[in-house]
């Protein structure tokens, strides 16, 4: 299994016995389950550790059973050694403490331990996971756009939000962030969180979708009576996006750093004629076991890797381009791509006339 292998290099490097995951999306990554159960906790209620031999999940006695019977698909033909403590007596920190022998590192803090950032060990993807993302990518945007091709003017922001998440729970997939942007506030904010307006004219609809700890984000853009920059607008984030992607690639075949590629974020801003737009939202970065692995910032030293899942989300004022392209060093897969929604060719500003489809503005009758 490609991820104990990483974890086995990890565990030499560092000088440890064992390793230790508790917060969700680290708990997937490794185990293929969910140690969830309250969602506003931070972490969650097992922990998966892997000592260069085995693997062993500790949780409590309330979890055991579940755990062990419906939250491992990883590992389902091999063995786990299953650890509990009684629920009463101690907290999942402290029975990690009072259990792990040798030095130790965990993704959270635990008396004795050393912090370990899952983040790198989970890029690049491996090929399960991007055949899982596959899947995700596919179904995240096929409840998207059923939803936004069924939208009206008078549609309230918190009407559609809900529609989507319907949508997306209908396939088993949550929600941890929809964004519905009717005319006037996809205008005025970047991060447009529902409320009881109407849509309006036009909206923007952005969601990060989450299966399997897996995260695809995509924005889709719907018209009724389009003001008459959308388009425009539309475009120019399009070939922002498109240029983000085509520095991404050759980033990763130059050893090249996040920082590489907001660089050439903010240039293609400058060269579509919105050159300080880039100040007003974050523009995206590497997507896989966090809704963003990592957000590219001026002079970010991250790694750039493929295969890997980005989804970059360039705005320009009112208008946003966004999906989740799994980057590798053959070229580019749109993940949240259901080829039932119209496109355009959309060409990359500089010097790498990079061409790719990205979506276009859907126009609905205003009825």
């Amino acid at each position: 299994m490609e991820k104990l292998e990483r974890l086995e290099a990890y565990l030499e490097r560092e000088g440890l016995s064992s390793v230790w995951f508790a917060r969700p999306n680290a708990f997937a990554w490794l185990s293929g389950g969910s140690n969830v159960v309250d969602r506003e906790s931070p972490v969650g209620v097992a922990a998966i550790g892997y000592d260069g031999s085995d693997v062993t999940v500790l949780t409590n006695t309330i979890e055991a059973d579940r755990i062990a019977e419906e939250e491992l698909p990883a590992f389902a033909d091999e063995d786990v050694a299953l650890e509990t403590y009684p629920w009463y007596e101690s907290s999942l920190f402290e029975a990690l403490a009072d259990r792990v022998d040798g030095p130790a590192a965990a993704d959270v803090a635990v008396p004795g331990f050393d912090r370990v950032d899952p983040t790198p060990l989970r890029q690049p993807l491996t090929e399960d996971d991007r055949e899982a993302y596959r899947r995700l990518g596919q179904e995240t945007a096929a409840a998207v756009e059923a939803v936004c091709r069924e939208l009206q003017p008078a549609d309230t922001e918190h009407e559609v939000a809900s529609a989507i998440a319907v949508a997306l729970s209908a396939r088993e997939i949550e929600a941890p962030v929809v964004l519905v942007g009717g005319a006037e506030r996809a205008q005025t904010y970047r991060h447009y969180t529902p409320t009881d307006a109407e849509l309006g004219e036009y909206a923007l609809v952005s969601v990060t979708a989450r299966r399997g700890g897996r995260h695809a984000s995509c924005t889709r853009t719907v018209a009724f009576d389009p003001p008459a920059w959308l388009e425009e607008r539309h475009e120019a984030a399009a070939r922002v996006e498109t240029t983000a992607l085509a520095a991404t690639r050759s980033a990763a075949d130059q050893d090249g750093t996040a920082g590489d590629v907001f660089a050439a974020i903010q240039d293609a801003y400058a060269a579509v004629g919105y050159d300080d737009e880039w100040e007003r939202h974050h523009q995206g970065g590497a997507a896989g076991y966090a809704g963003r692995e990592w957000i590219a910032t001026p002079g970010h030293d991250a790694a750039v890797e493929t295969p890997m899942a980005y989804a970059w989300n360039p705005t320009v004022q009112g208008a946003k381009s966004e999906d989740t392209v799994l980057v590798t060093d053959d070229g580019f897969e749109t993940l949240t791509d259901t080829g039932r929604w119209p496109t355009r060719t959309v060409r990359t500003v500089g010097e790498s006339d990079l061409e790719l489809e990205r979506p276009a503005v859907l126009e609905l009758a205003d009825e």
